[in-house]
């Protein structure tokens, strides 16, 4: 067709004008002469060329087929389709002509969209895709171009490929599967059976480049990208705030664990009502942030060199129904963001950052433990709880704000019950509480919120028998008088989805006075707001992101508080790199450093706040540099880094691409340790590492074997017969659960003994004021939460396992 062509399309449209044009289809404004003149949009499909006869009939019907299965659809988020005629031999799609620009249009002309722009969008398009799958039609090709925003609409359009969720036939040609890349879950690049899940996984993925101004995956090529897709977590969200946990939701790897419709509607409508509740910051940023790259104006098919185009397979990849103007579109081909070197003044760690799944808590590595006489403390012992003040101010790389809202239920003042604390013996005739005698009318329950099953289980269920134990050990003793204590745990499988939902059972339970938990910083987030508008206090053993408890600009020397009601025990991302730091110039006695990092906000902020303070103690930091972990080369490092001088690499990232590079180093004969931060210290470390041997790495936190008090936990938590380990956290998790155990007890003795109707809201205050010789230490808190017995442990590899090294707090 041609826009000279006279001739009407099925006898009806006239086309008048080119509007759009992909590398598999065109898009015509056109009129139905049938109908007054009404103004249509007419899509034209290019089938691949070199099908045979046989295979294009069959291309043809199936098609046709599906298209006018969607037409079927009727809902304001979903282009409306008028007709599907063939023409030529080739399917043309009649639908209704908007006015606007797509998604993508806007991104590139706008850059990052405003949050609650991009939740509103997210909105719209969930419930068009609702209606489709009602229908049993899968998408399958959710991107930014496939998305039309008109003066009051968000359309989604491209059903046209979309397959029937029973359909199951395919060309025997066919190896290849149809849709877009940077948008496909890992299933759909299997060439598995279509799903909603497929969508939903499309869907975060579009949202986050219209929020983020780049896709989650990025890779030279499209065998990088799908190694990207499969093997890594996606770019954690900078720009999202409120729309981080949908984002995290949508984009699980795992479809059976991927948020359903339901789940996600109630995720976007908590994150719209917090977006709207707060400025809107997300669009403020340097254009190197914001903007994506633009092309050569004088390409005029982008769509056929852009590596994030659908794949060319048995269908086509339509183009938008109302695409662009050749001469407005361009080509999508966002490159990173430069990122800064590690300098004196950037920050140990980026606020914000919402770790990977496996990689924000590694599945912990076997230990080997040293006897105590090899256990040496680094720096001053930290016993008298001696609150840490920061030493400096440093400038953010990027942030995050981790507010979001969940649906809660309010709980009105007179359903809130009085407990009188009383000594009446039970019915049984027994002791209550199995403690020293003192009878109980009130049960107190503590909730527990872990990753109970999942790849973060062991650690999950480590965390539930100790704060378990330490339960039972207060019941035992009597330790609160006239209260018997249980655990309520909930498990979190640590997805940020499950986080909110959680979080309100807890508050809708009147008993629960503390929570303890979670293990992952991302769930910590979903659940930080609606605990601390319920006055629910909530102590981790676990979380390490800074902004949990300095808010989300404490790097720029502006330090808030955002939730009075959280607290945690353990240290937190920002002190790892200081701490290598101290120990590879002091302990070690390293002097020149060559520093790396994997361009991600983890990585980055690690590897800037070990180069600021190596180089404060008196250091060098001999060169710099940063990978591309999709790639699996690191060789070409090699030469620079034995040519600087440097006696030991420190590398801020994960250890799937820490485990070849400190391989690869070593082959090449740069036999210098590697050091980094958590990331790496894992298990897979070692399997992807066959020269791991003198490999360091940080640990937040103390292994119970190291503390003064741990061999007596450890006991006692065998003697309770737990059959599974209490892991690194379990110690931490008993003295969390314990400071809410301490917690009540201050209420309680301030009100003579008995519970007060508003307990719940006295309990973060009772929290701050609490100063006790636990299992990990001294456990109190500061002004803002963070504990003041900061501790983490250096890790080495030696004979082929992690081996603890040295332990000591965080400051010296």
């Amino acid at each position: 067709m041609t826009e000279q062509n006279s001739e009407l399309i099925a006898g009806r449209y006239q086309l008048v004008e080119l509007i759009g044009q992909g590398g598999m289809g065109r898009v015509w404004r056109g009129v139905d002469q049938q109908l007054f003149g009404r103004e249509v949009a007419v899509k034209e499909i290019l089938f691949p060329a070199g099908l045979d006869d046989g295979d294009r009939a069959t291309l043809l019907m199936r098609f046709t087929g599906e298209a006018r299965a969607a037409v079927t659809l009727s809902h304001p988020g979903i282009i409306t389709i008028h007709d599907v005629v063939e023409h030529n031999g080739a399917p043309v799609i009649v639908m209704e002509f908007i006015r606007g620009q797509s998604l993508a249009a806007a991104i590139r002309s706008q850059g990052r969209l405003p949050v609650q722009r991009v939740v509103e969008i997210g909105a719209a398009l969930l419930g068009a895709l609702t209606e489709a799958h009602g229908a049993r039609i899968i998408h399958r090709d959710i991107k930014p171009d496939n998305v039309l925003l008109s003066k009051d609409r968000v359309v989604l359009t491209d059903f046209g490929i979309a397959h029937l969720a029973d359909a199951t036939t395919k060309l025997s040609r066919s190896g290849t599967v149809i849709g877009t890349p940077h948008y496909m879950p890992p299933e759909q690049l299997e060439g598995k059976r279509p799903t909603p899940a497929n969508d939903l996984w499309a869907l975060g993925a579009t949202l986050y480049h219209a929020v983020e101004g780049r896709p989650p995956f990025e890779a030279d090529g499209l065998h990088a990208l799908a190694v990207a897709v499969f093997t890594r977590p996606h770019r954690p969200p900078v720009h999202a705030g409120p729309l981080a946990p949908v984002l995290d939701a949508l984009l699980t790897k795992d479809p059976a664990r991927r948020v359903g419709a339901a789940e996600a509607a109630e995720l976007l409508a908590s994150a719209l009502r917090s977006s709207r509740s707060r400025p809107d910051t997300s669009a403020e940023s340097s254009p190197h942030e914001s903007d994506p790259p633009k092309s050569d104006p004088g390409e005029s098919d982008p769509r056929q060199s852009d590596p994030r185009e659908s794949v060319p397979v048995p269908f086509p990849d339509a183009a938008t129904e109302h695409a662009p103007t050749p001469t407005e579109r361009e080509a999508e081909l966002p490159s990173p963001s430069p990122l800064p070197t590690p300098t004196a003044e950037e920050p140990a760690s980026a606020p914000g950052t919402l770790r990977r799944p496996v990689p924000e808590r590694p599945t912990t590595p076997p230990v080997a433990v040293p006897s105590g006489e090899d256990l040496i403390s680094l720096g001053r012992p930290d016993r008298q709880g001696r609150a840490e003040g920061a030493s400096t101010r440093r400038r953010t790389l990027t942030r995050r704000s981790a507010v979001w809202g969940v649906a809660m239920v309010t709980l009105a003042a007179g359903s809130v019950l009085t407990w009188k604390l009383t000594r009446d013996t039970p019915p049984d005739g027994g002791t209550p509480g199995g403690g020293s005698g003192a009878a109980s009318s009130v049960t107190v329950v503590i909730g527990l919120d872990a990753p109970l099953s999942g790849g973060l289980s062991a650690m999950g269920v480590g965390m539930k028998n100790s704060a378990d134990l330490a339960v039972r050990t207060s019941n035992r003793t009597g330790h609160v008088p006239g209260v018997n204590f249980e655990i309520k745990a909930l498990d979190d499988e640590a997805a940020p989805a499950k986080g909110g939902p959680n979080a309100t059972r807890f508050i809708e339970d009147e008993k629960v006075l503390g929570m303890v938990g979670p293990l992952t910083s991302g769930v910590a987030k979903a659940m930080a707001q609606p605990l601390g508008q319920a006055n629910l206090v909530n102590v981790s053993p676990a979380n390490t992101d800074p902004v949990l408890t300095l808010g989300p600009d404490w790097a720029k020397g502006s330090k808030s508080r955002p939730y009075t009601t959280y607290f945690r025990t353990v240290a937190t991302d920002v002190d790892q790199g200081p701490f290598a730091a101290r120990y590879l110039h002091g302990e070690a006695g390293k002097r020149k450093l060559y520093v790396i990092h994997d361009a991600g906000t983890y990585g980055t902020g690690l590897a800037s706040g070990f180069g600021a303070a190596f180089t404060k103690l008196g250091g060098t930091v001999v060169g710099t540099d940063q990978i591309d972990p999709a790639q699996d080369d690191f060789s070409y490092l090699a030469p620079q880094i034995r040519a600087s001088g440097a006696d030991a690499v420190y590398f801020g990232g994960y250890y799937d691409a820490a485990g070849p590079l400190s391989e690869q180093l070593k082959q090449a004969g740069v036999t210098i340790p590697l050091m980094g931060g958590d990331g790496i210290f894992d298990q897979q470390f070692l399997t992807t590492n066959k020269k791991a041997e003198g490999d360091l790495a940080t640990g937040i936190g103390v292994p119970a074997e190291g503390l003064e008090k741990g061999q007596d936990f450890l006991t006692r938590y065998r003697e309770a017969g737990y059959p599974e380990a209490a892991g690194t956290y379990g110690p931490y998790a008993y003295d969390a659960t314990w400071a809410v155990i301490e917690a009540v007890k201050a209420v309680v003795e301030a009100n003579g003994g008995a519970l007060p109707a508003d307990a719940r809201a006295k309990m973060p205050q009772a929290v701050s004021g609490l100063a006790f010789d636990g299992v990990t230490g001294r456990v109190a808190f500061d002004e803002y939460g963070d504990t003041v017995n900061r501790q983490l442990t250096v890790y080495a590899v030696k004979g082929g396992s992690w081996t603890t090294l040295r332990s000591g707090p965080a400051a010296p």
